[in-house]
């Protein structure tokens, strides 16, 4: 399976600093599109990655990968999220947009610097035989990463702008292995096709352990770590979409409470939620995504550090 990216829902153009990406204008003509009326195929990453929504999805990608031993370990060993989540944030939101929208350039730039940190992040056998093991170029911890912010990602869209028609899914699920190809997964590594993906979810997910060590450091990070003040007061919320929209059998190994009064509340959220954001101008809803790319740039050009 080959990725293109420069072709993914994006066009390119000159510009003072060389060539670009524009941001995709496909995605303007289903802002108005009732659910369910997606053209055929006429969806692909491009159209929807910068889209708001996918930061209300953004606490339950992370704990997904948390869930995942050799991840929660190698995060709570060696992350520096608690103490600077908002930069965390950037860093994690700035590899998503450069490999589905940078330009050939900015995506070996950030490539190299997120193989740089990683160099560190592995575990030390202690004799005892009680170290988890992890490294973070392990390709199969890379493809759990890359998965879990391809489903969150499809599962959101469809929340929001309805189902998908199949040649949209096929196309949005092969795009989605970037995520993971441009480190050390492998083409072939990514199920080739979404049933074998499920299979390989619903494996995973089955299998997924969560200790006291990881669960620990989860409860932290939910309760905000080091964030700023305005930050602080939309938690409360965050950790209820965030909950709310893990599998039931994560919740249990992370000890998040949860029940029908919960699910009823969540439910009524993500039935009204898609019908306002529908109404904000695209413009509007890809400000965060279109800012990123920006300050991504700004520090590629003043030879700053991305991550």
């Amino acid at each position: 399976m080959a990725i293109n990216l420069p072709a993914i829902g994006a066009s390119t153009e000159k510009s003072g600093h060389g060539r670009h990406e524009k941001l995709p204008s496909a995605a303007a003509d289903l802002c108005s599109a009732a659910p369910g009326t997606v053209g055929l195929g006429s969806v692909d990453i491009g159209d929807f990655i910068g889209e708001s929504f996918l930061f209300l999805g953004a606490g339950s990608t992370v704990l997904l990968q948390l869930a995942s031993p050799g991840v929660g370990h190698g995060v709570a060993d060696h992350s520096s999220t608690l103490h600077r989540p908002m930069d965390r944030l950037r860093t994690t939101m700035t590899y998503v947009y450069a490999v589905t929208l940078g330009t050939p350039d900015e995506r070996r730039a950030i490539v190299r610097m997120v193989n740089k940190a990683h160099v560190p992040v592995h575990s030390e056998p202690d004799g005892s035989g009680t170290t988890v093991p992890y490294n973070a170029f392990d390709p199969q911890l890379q493809l759990w990463v890359a998965a879990t912010l391809y489903k969150n990602g499809a599962t959101l869209y469809e929340r929001f702008f309805g189902p998908l028609d199949d040649a949209s899914a096929e196309r949005l699920y092969q795009q989605s292995a970037v995520y993971g190809t441009a480190l050390q997964v492998k083409p072939d590594q990514w199920p080739a096709t979404r049933e074998e993906f499920e299979a390989y979810w619903q494996h995973t997910l089955d299998t997924l352990e969560v200790d006291d060590k990881v669960r620990r450091y989860v409860h932290a990070l939910l309760h905000g770590g080091d964030s700023p003040w305005i930050v602080q007061l939309g938690l409360p919320l965050n950790r209820f979409v965030t909950t709310g929209l893990l599998p039931q059998r994560v919740r249990d190994e992370l000890e998040l409470p949860w029940g029908p009064r919960d699910q009823r509340r969540f439910d009524r959220l993500m039935t009204t939620l898609p019908k306002a954001y529908r109404l904000v101008p695209r413009r509007v809803r890809w400000l965060p995504s279109s800012y990123y790319l920006w300050d991504m740039r700004r520090r590629l050009r003043g030879g700053r550090h991305l991550i």
